[in-house]
């Protein structure tokens, strides 16, 4: 895991704001949702950690700098 900067987290921040849709590209976690799997950023937490309520009805955060998503609006 990587540390973030507060420069990093800010754009973080903006890049997904809270709403914003999101795929999941991958993640290092054995109960990661399928690859592909849609979901809505709930918040971005101060450690970078995305917060997200997947269409499976998961809510694993996704790590900065482990774990890989693509915004899609």
């Amino acid at each position: 895991m990587r540390t973030i900067n507060k420069n990093q987290l800010q754009q973080l921040r903006k890049q997904y704001p809270i709403g914003c849709v999101v795929k999941l590209i991958s993640m290092d976690d054995s109960f990661a949702p399928r690859i592909g799997t849609l979901g809505k950023v709930i918040y971005v937490d101060d450690t970078g950690t995305i917060h997200v309520k997947w269409t499976n009805g998961s809510t694993l955060g996704v790590i900065f700098g482990v774990d890989k998503i693509e915004r899609i609006e």
